[in-house]
């Protein structure tokens, strides 16, 4: 068992598109079993590889008891919105309210190349998106607005290590 290290934001790897994966070979799925290792610590819900320093587009979920991943995703099918707090492993200790699409279906493929279909409603709709974010090198506070995004850049800067 293999649980790595959360990287913080200020990290370039959280902040740079994550590369295709194209090879579904024995590395691939040693990073897997590292990111799904990762995921089962409690309180965590997603970690997608950037935030253990791989730039690939890889993440795994842990919601409801149920642990995945998925090789690169492509959110799809979206459908309303919900709006509720949201945090993240690369932003210790801070929560937003922030909207996302009710239901999304991610399609992509397993760690073996086989074609995956995971549709998500409420938190598992979330935590996709969320981790689709990081691969694309963008996190939630990215999403925020206004007087919120203001306070949460505040926040930012006063309690994540530089």
């Amino acid at each position: 068992m293999t649980v790595r290290p959360i990287r913080l934001f200020g990290d370039p790897v959280l902040r740079t598109p994550a590369d295709e994966v194209t090879d579904f070979g024995p590395q691939l799925r040693e990073l897997v079993r590292d990111l799904e290792d990762t995921v089962r610590e409690p309180g965590r819900a997603g970690v997608a590889a950037p935030q253990i320093g791989v730039s690939l587009r890889v993440f795994s979920y842990n919601v409801g008891g149920v642990v995945g991943h998925l090789v690169n995703p492509v959110l799809s099918g979206h459908a309303g919105e919900q709006t509720d707090e949201e945090g993240c492993l690369s932003l210790p200790g801070l929560g937003y309210e922030t909207t996302r699409y009710d239901t999304v279906v991610a399609t992509g493929f397993d760690q073996h190349g086989e074609p995956l279909v995971i549709e998500g409603a409420g938190f598992l709709a979330r935590a996709l998106q969320h981790e689709t974010d990081h691969l694309d090198g963008r996190l939630y506070v990215d999403t925020l607005t206004g007087d919120v995004r203001r306070q949460a850049l505040r926040e930012m800067r006063r309690v994540v290590p530089r």
